[in-house]
């Protein structure tokens, strides 16, 4: 059983991709390295997959869907994050009641970092294909009042990047991904 975090490591023509989606790609990677340097074993595979072709139309994405997609009831969540990586505020979701009522009480454990928030739906190029399907599917909310600063341009570089915003997204990250991966059932469907 699978746990998958991600973000897309193509950038645009003109900038070098540090915010869309480089931050996207590093605290799904920081999360996996967290969890390895803490020595926690969840129960369920991590796997971090860094998409490629997103702004190509998704190409990637498709591949892997078209790949992996046998083992589709062996996939508990799918996380992207395409939206920056600023300060955090919540998760969007997609998947049932049940589910929802479980994330919102993951996300609880977010309170001494004022990340709690559980928004309506899930966004992802790179994971719509699995949502689609039924797989429950997160995405990052963050502050994204400066994202189209940024997007798509020649100021998508690494001092758009705030470390310590960036450790708060990948505590987000970190913190959700792990406890799915170790809960005693998948989350319903």
């Amino acid at each position: 059983q699978v746990v998958l975090v991600s973000g897309h490591l193509d950038s645009w023509d003109v900038g070098q991709g540090a915010m869309d989606d480089g931050g996207g790609a590093f605290i799904s990677w920081e999360a996996l390295s967290l969890i390895k340097d803490l020595g926690l074993r969840p129960k369920r595979t991590l796997r971090l997959v860094l998409w490629t072709g997103e702004e190509q139309g998704g190409v990637g994405a498709k591949q892997y869907y078209q790949l992996h997609k046998e083992n589709i009831s062996n996939f508990d969540i799918v996380m992207e994050s395409d939206e920056g990586t600023f300060k955090p505020s919540g998760l969007g979701f997609s998947g049932s009641a049940e589910a929802r009522d479980i994330v919102k009480e993951i996300m609880t454990l977010l309170q001494p970092i004022n990340v709690t928030d559980v928004y309506d739906s899930a966004d992802g190029t790179d994971i719509a294909y699995w949502m689609r399907d039924g797989v429950p599917g997160a995405s990052l909310h963050n502050d994204i009042n400066k994202y189209f600063w940024f997007h798509h341009s020649q100021g998508d570089t690494m001092t758009v990047q705030d470390p310590n915003q960036m450790n708060l997204c990948a505590a987000v990250w970190t913190v959700v991904s792990y406890v799915i991966a170790d809960m005693e059932d998948m989350l319903p469907r």
